[in-house]
């Protein structure tokens, strides 16, 4: 019964031919299909490599092609509106109505249970404020920057050049031009794509130091200060680690490292770009810091700081020890959470490594408060965040600003095709293919862009206001409402335990997250002292 697909295909062939006698034209063309279609179930039968197909020749084909499709098929026919693989339908609709100057509007109420475990929501005041029709902006820059940066609460994340084709670049800076908010540049560095339309530019640095490097990798201070001190660029951001791909160092292989990227990247055309795991600069908590304030100095005071994703907490805590005894701190930090994005990564490391954006922002946040330097750092936040409320949420736990990356490929086009490692991105926002890119328009995209984030800082407005408030600043823990089962609900205040100032310089008052590992921390080394 397994072959008996085949040989009804079989027989077609001389069928056809019979029926050529009355009928010519369809005759030859079902003649000819049957021959095609009998000579792939032949290959599939004889041939050795898969077991599938020389048990079911031609039919299990079908397998193949449902397999294929079945992404799209999930996508669009079969999931419901909230299922997250990884964005939900809802929140991709939300941003392209935002993105398109649409109303972000519901009719009839919710769709979501409310009564769900995990349900979550921001109180509100039966006295709401009424805020004038100004941007939100947070001040960038501690005690020791002579250049802080007023920039938005909501900025475009690191997507290098390489990763997002020229047209995406074009399309974020020109956008955060219009919107008057900062694009990161990823650590691919400074293109001529992201210089065209002038921007603010947040210059991430990883450990490729790309942009500003030696011909051997490492890092040159003379190419950095000439770069830095550039009016565009706003703020310095050293890349640890990201959270999609903790601890993994990237590489573009050398057939996509076209003339622009090698410009841009300061390496040769044709070779592989390849990012170690570990910076060369610094291998303690104390190094960093010296690197941070050499970076703030060089760039003639601009605010610095740096980009982790939460692992070994050791380590972050020797790195806050650093801060605390070298007096050199960040003028931010921005905390990515596992859940954040990438062009491509490891499965596990993408599913399995480091800390949700939850943990590790709150881990932070606490660290810095315990030691009495918060309000030297802010605090920016990164990680799937996508609509106004997921900003609330974060700057009720601890963060001052946030990031996006995937919210602004979704306004420039994005479909969440899954496409990004393979160079055929559907809508040209992940392609270096001149023909998929192109088709791309930068000024249509470029409008999407501000038009998002002017729509969801409105609705951000709205949910600061009705809270009775007058930034988002002012959130707190007691705000954020988290349903923990059936029956009880409890705020975020009284769910987690929070540091207050002083108290990582007390013994008595050790916060039990804390209990295993502080002591344990060192200022020399980031290895987990005995």
């Amino acid at each position: 019964m397994r072959y008996v697909p085949l040989l009804i295909i079989m027989l077609f062939v001389p069928a056809g031919l019979l029926l050529a006698v009355l009928a010519p034209f369809w005759g030859g063309a079902i003649s000819g299909l049957a021959f095609v279609l009998s000579l792939v179930g032949l290959y599939d039968l004889l041939q050795m490599k898969s077991a599938v197909l020389k048990n079911y020749p031609l039919v299990a084909r079908l397998r193949f092609l449902f397999e294929h499709f079945r992404p799209e098929i999930r996508q669009y026919f079969l999931e419901s509106d909230h299922e997250e693989t990884p964005y939900s339908r809802e929140q991709r609709a939300l941003v392209y109505r935002r993105a398109k100057g649409m109303e972000g509007l519901r009719p009839f109420g919710t769709l979501r249970n409310v009564n769900d475990i995990g349900h979550e929501w921001i109180n509100h005041s039966v006295a709401p404020q009424h805020l004038p029709d100004e941007p939100i902006t947070v001040t960038f820059g501690g005690s020791k920057c002579k250049k802080p940066y007023e920039g938005s609460v909501l900025n475009i994340s690191g997507m290098s050049y390489g990763a997002l084709s020229p047209n995406a670049i074009e399309a974020l800076n020109k956008g955060a031009k219009m919107g008057g908010f900062a694009h990161t540049t990823g650590e691919g560095s400074i293109s001529k794509f992201h210089r065209m339309h002038g921007g603010d530019l947040i210059w991430q640095i990883g450990s490729g130091y790309f942009g500003c490097r030696t011909a051997d990798g490492e890092f040159d201070p003379d190419k950095f200060a000439e770069t830095s001190v550039d009016d565009q660029v706003k703020m310095i951001e050293i890349k640890l680690s990201q959270g999609a791909k903790p601890g993994h160092g990237g590489i573009l292989l050398g057939a996509k490292v076209t003339t622009e990227i090698a410009a841009a990247r300061g390496v040769k055309v044709g070779v592989d770009c390849i990012s170690p795991s570990a910076h060369s600069v610094f291998s303690t908590p104390l190094e960093l810091c010296e690197f941070i304030g050499r970076l703030r100095d060089l760039s003639g005071g601009k605010p610095v700081g740096f980009k982790l994703c939460v692992g070994h907490p050791w380590e972050w805590f020797a790195i806050a020890k650093a801060m605390k005894e070298s007096g050199i701190c960040p003028d931010f930090i921005t905390v990515d959470g596992t859940e954040g994005g990438t062009g491509a990564a490891p499965v596990e490391f993408a599913d399995h490594k480091g800390a949700p954006l939850r943990e590790g922002l709150m881990l932070v946040h606490n660290t810095l408060v315990g030691l009495g330097i918060r309000d030297e750092i802010k605090l920016i936040a990164s990680g799937k965040l996508i609509s106004a409320f997921d900003m609330c949420r974060i700057f009720a736990l601890g963060a001052d600003s946030c990031n996006i990356a995937r919210g602004f490929m979704f306004a420039i086009g994005c479909i969440q095709a899954q496409a990004c490692h393979t160079g055929k991105c559907p809508t040209g926002v992940t392609t270096q293919d001149p023909g998929r890119y192109k088709a791309l328009v930068v000024e249509d995209k470029s409008t999407r862009v501000a038009n998002f984030h002017k729509n969801t800082l409105t609705a951000l407005k709205e949910a600061v206001e009705s809270s009775g408030l007058t930034h988002p600043s002012e959130f707190t823990p007691h705000h954020l409402m988290i349903r923990i089962n059936s029956r009880e609900v409890r705020s975020a205040a009284s769910q987690y335990l929070w540091l207050k100032p002083g108290d990582l310089e007390k013994s008595d008052a050790m916060h039990p997250a804390f209990a295993k590992y502080w002591d344990r921390a060192q200022t020399s080394s980031f290895v987990f002292a005995a």
